[in-house]
Formats: C-alpha cells, sequence, structure tokens
C-alpha cells in the first residue's frame, strides 16, 4: 500500500521552494502525494496564489482558510491547528512535511507531534532575526526527521538535543529550481508582468514583529530612499506578519510613479528570473541573503530581520544597514555588480533526488515517534 505523504504550504514563498520535493512524490510509485494549501494563499489581496498548485498540475489540495487580512499570528495559529487536525483525522497521512519557519509549519509540526504521526522538517537549524527564529527551533523540537541546507544547519540541531540518524543533508530545494533550465527568459518575465525597464531593483520589505512599534519608522525611510534615488524598481508586497499594514500604507506612496512597479505576489520561477537580472535587491527578504547570493546578485540588507543569518564580514554580495535614510542611499551608490561571486555553501541543485532517496530508503520510517533529548558532550 503506498504512503500518504502530506505537504503544507502558506505562502508563495515555501511553495517555490518545496515544489520540486513535491513533484518527486506525485511520480514515485510508493506514495500519494496530499497537500495542505493555507496562509496567504488563500488570501486574494495577495493574489489567491492556491491558483498557481492547479496550474502547476497538482491534485489531491485541501485549501483551508486560516485567516483574515488583518489576523493576529496566534489565532491564525490556532486556527491552522483546528483545521489541519481534523484534516489529518480523515487522511491519517503517515507522514507530514513542513519548511522553514512559519507558523503554518509550526502547526503541522504540532499537530503532528500530538497525533503519532512523523514530521518532516525542511531547513531546519538556521538562524534569522525576529520571531522567525524561535518558530524555526520550535518546530525542530516536534519533528522526527530533518532535512537540512548544510553541515551548519545540521550541528545546531544537534545543539538542540535531536539524534544525529535523524539529521540529513539535502541543500536547499529552492537551488534545484533555481538551477534550472526551464525558468522564463527575462523577456517573458518582464512581458508577463508589464515590466517595462531595462535596468531594475526588486525592493522587498518585510514587518519585523518584535519591532512593530517602530515599524512605521522604518519603512519609511525606506520608501524615501528609494523614491530619491531615482532608479527603477520591482516592488513585492511583504508577508502577512503583524505590521503588514503599516508597511501596505507606505507603499500607496509608490503609486503613480512610473520607476515604481508593485505586485501582491510573483510566480517564484518569475521572481528567480527577475531576480538574476536586476542590478540589486534591498529590504530585508531571506532572498536577499540566499537567492541573490546563488546568483552573485548585490543585497542591500536593512534592519534586523536577517540579523544572525550570515556573518556580516561574509557573504560579500550584501550590504548591511540599519533603517536610517542616509546610510540607505549611501549604499545604493555602493552597489558593483561586478566583484561578486556565486555562493555555493547550500547546495548542488539535487535536493530533490536526495530527498526522494531518503523517504524511499527503510531509514526514516524505523524512526522511532518517541524523541528523547540528546546532550552534547562538552
Amino acid at each position: 500500500m503506498k504512503k500518504k505523504i502530506l505537504f503544507m504550504t502558506g505562502t508563495r514563498a515555501d511553495y517555490g521552494k518545496i515544489k520540486s520535493l513535491m513533484q518527486r512524490v506525485e511520480k514515485s510509485d510508493k506514495f500519494d502525494l496530499h497537500i495542505f494549501v493555507t496562509g496567504m494563499h488563500m488570501l486574494a489581496k495577495y493574489g489567491s496564489t492556491w491558483k498557481e498548485l492547479k496550474k502547476d498540475g497538482f491534485e489531491n489540495l485541501y485549501q483551508f482558510i486560516n485567516q483574515k487580512t488583518d489576523s493576529h499570528m496566534d489565532s491564525a495559529l490556532s486556527n491552522t491547528i483546528m483545521g489541519l487536525s481534523n484534516y489529518v483525522h480523515e487522511l491519517k497521512p503517515d507522514l507530514i512535511i513542513v519548511h522553514g519557519d512559519r507558523l503554518e509549519a509550526l502547526a503541522g509540526a504540532i499537530v503532528g507531534a500530538f497525533n503519532n504521526i512523523k514530521v518532516a522538517h525542511i531547513e531546519g537549524g538556521e538562524v534569522s532575526g525576529t520571531i522567525d527564529e524561535s518558530i524555526r527551533h520550535a518546530i525542530t523540537k516536534f519533528s522526527h526527521i530533518h532535512l537540512v541546507s548544510n553541515e551548519e544547519a545540521k550541528k545546531r540541531i544537534v545543539q538542540l538535543g535531536e539524534k544525529e540518524e535523524s539529521i540529513f543533508i539535502i541543500g536547499s530545494p529552492d537551488i534545484d529550481i533555481m538551477n534550472s533550465e526551464k525558468l522564463p527568459s527575462i523577456i517573458q518575465s518582464k512581458k508577463r508582468y508589464e515590466i517595462p525597464f531595462d535596468k531594475f531593483a526588486i525592493l522587498m520589505y518585510h514587518p519585523v514583529t518584535t519591532e512593530v512599534d517602530q515599524l512605521g519608522n522604518h519603512v519609511k525611510q525606506l520608501v524615501n530612499s528609494a523614491i530619491e534615488s531615482g532608479l527603477n524598481y520591482v516592488v513585492v508586497y511583504p508577508n502577512n506578519d503583524e505590521g503588514s499594514k503599516i508597511i501596505l500604507s507606505e507603499f500607496k506612496r509608490f503609486e503613480g510613479n512610473e520607476k515604481f512597479r508593485v505586485f501582491p505576489s510573483i510566480k517564484f520561477e518569475y521572481f528567480l528570473t527577475l531576480l538574476k537580472h536586476c542590478e540589486f535587491i534591498i529590504g530585508n527578504s531571506s532572498a536577499g541573503i540566499r537567492e541573490a547570493g546563488v546568483y552573485a546578485i548585490p543585497t542591500i540588507d536593512i534592519g534586523n530581520r536577517q540579523k544572525n543569518r550570515y556573518d556580516l564580514n561574509y557573504p560579500n554580495h550584501i550590504i548591511h544597514v540599519h533603517e536610517e535614510e542616509r546610510a540607505i542611499k549611501e549604499a545604493i551608490k555602493r552597489i558593483d555588480k561586478n566583484v561578486l561571486k556565486p555562493l555555493s555553501t547550500f547546495g548542488d541543485g539535487k535536493s530533490d533526488k536526495k530527498f526522494i532517496d531518503i523517504l524511499e530508503s527503510e531509514e526514516i520510517w524505523e524512526l522511532k515517534i518517541q524523541k528523547s533529548f540528546i546532550d552534547v558532550e562538552y
């Protein structure tokens, strides 16, 4: 009998990163693929991106609205737990797969652990600022299988008391898509999104949930700097964490300015092509840390959201500044694409093959549901 594998996806970003893994499961004759679609995917304000999964040909989709556009993270988490709990009692999956550090992934890990269903967590063991880091590490403690990007992430999960035999290095799955020859061309990407610019930067700025009281001033400094730079920008909406309304209100200043094209969402493959051809990316998105580095694209990383995600002396594609207008403007003037080399610390673009080999082996299925804390020897 085929094992039922349930993926959770709550955002345009995590879907892009795990799509290649879903496709591998769908093609395997050992598994039935099921997908629980929720979060930002279900909100019209952010482009109703659940439709992309249907366009990509995935079946067995269960769509669940876990929040309104102004919901708090705690209520969205509780709603997701309730909805997913009801669903898994009907489906009875053999494995739940979650990614990253979003509340939907935490809900998946909690529901799995509480119902004796194995949970596999992708890209645990990484660090960042804001509440995301706490969520990511909490997911690790609820999960039974850890599919990490590199040796550094593995070491952190060992520090969290997890068994080494439950940790597998597969690289970052989005590298699979980044290296794909099937990405749309820059001409196709500009045409689809009606982007008229020859040269442009990408601007993405998300709420820092632990600094909401300062968010209005912070985003104002960024918007001022972008407008006054006189450059062209492709702007993508923030995620829907607390404070997103403040950012979107400030983004209204871009309306009617021919230097800016603003989008609720951009499909992952098209976003990658735009990123690959942009002059730089500015804001506080993890795309500026990881994907931009892989493509050797300069990043202006602003504020504390990605704090600890990288050494300030490395990688060399990042210019870090605080939310101060003068510092941001100076950083924009310092951009130089010619001195950068691609990063290779997040995998070889074969995560999907490593992933399916692990699933099709007996090793993970023999891991016990009951977890024990493993002390690190000093």
